[in-house]
């Protein structure tokens, strides 16, 4: 069963251009080094500055063993350190976890 990853921040003004370019780098990453799938989500309303990364994978346990091998990368985690340090606002990531419903 699909479990979904969405996740919510906001862009510092200020560094808008940079933060675009380094999300569109993880998620390049993270689709041709890993076992799911990413995708960037700009929004149509709302906060100007809200953007989403939704991950999708196979179920609970391919997320675990994802995120076990993206912690273990060290470059990637020089790719999302920078991202959080320098582009998000502090205290403006929000994580929820879905799952699709069963059709039986």
């Amino acid at each position: 069963m699909p479990v979904f990853v969405y996740q919510t921040f906001d862009i510092h003004q200020g560094k808008f251009k940079e933060g675009i370019e380094n999300l569109k780098e993880i998620k390049k990453y993270r689709n041709e080094h890993y076992e799911h799938k990413v995708d960037l989500l700009t929004p149509i309303t709302g906060p100007d500055h809200t953007y989403v990364l939704l991950s999708t994978y196979e179920g609970l346990a391919e997320m675990e063993l994802q995120n076990k091998k993206m912690f273990d990368d060290e470059e990637y985690l020089k790719l999302i350190g920078e991202f959080f340090l320098e582009n998000i606002v502090q205290s403006s990531m929000h994580t929820q976890i879905f799952r699709s419903v069963n059709d039986q």
